[in-house]
């Protein structure tokens, strides 16, 4: 193996560990898994290495704030995409898709982050979607779940969002898709499924 080649193949090897966690949904979700495992194995590029849009389809880290003891989700106003989303960001050359979210959970939320005892620091969804807004093109997003109370996130990156909101399971559900993240629903729907499972553990 040619030592200049030996890094990345360590952090492919070491995503495709990351996605063997991953349960999937449905069968989108499992059409979604198959076709990342395929692209990372691939050898193309992974991550944004020019903004917007270079390479045109890249990693992104979600991070899904999750308030437990309300059942609550916190999404934000992102102003490009003009839609309700998770927080979240691009992942940077060699980073662990974890780090994008500690980096990325400080610098839009101000919060440590901290994996909730759901899913621990591994994703929970993984989805391939085309993008909205000035120079579209593909995420490649790993979904995690963050545990914090609505009473810790006070303050947001305003260059980025227009505001925040708490929702419960259901007010996400009963919210038109076409104003969110077009998955969002399947996440909830996923997340709601785990929860009576992960009670009757503790």
């Amino acid at each position: 193996m040619d030592s200049s080649t030996a890094p990345d193949q360590q952090l492919r090897a070491q995503l495709l560990q990351v996605l063997s966690s991953i349960d999937p949904w449905d069968n989108q979700e499992q059409a979604h898994l198959d076709a990342t495992v395929q692209w990372i194995a691939s050898g193309a590029p992974l991550y944004r290495t020019l903004k917007p849009a270079t390479p045109a389809q890249h990693l992104v880290s979600y991070f899904v704030v999750f308030n437990e003891s309300r059942e609550e989700l916190l999404l934000v106003a992102h102003r490009k995409a003009g839609l309700w989303l998770p927080s979240g960001g691009h992942v940077e050359p060699a980073e662990d898709p974890w780090d994008t979210v500690r980096r990325e959970c400080r610098e839009e939320l101000r919060i440590d982050a901290v994996s909730s005892p759901l899913t621990g620091d591994r994703p929970l969804f993984v989805t391939v979607t085309p993008t909205r807004g000035p120079g579209p093109h593909t995420d490649v997003s790993l979904w995690y779940v963050l545990q914090a109370d609505t009473s810790q996130v006070t303050s947001f990156d305003e260059a980025e969002f227009d505001a925040i909101t708490w929702l419960s399971l259901d007010q996400v559900l009963a919210t038109p898709i076409n104003t969110l993240d077009p998955h969002m629903h399947r996440f909830t729907r996923k997340l709601m499924n785990l929860l009576p499972r992960y009670r009757s553990t503790r």
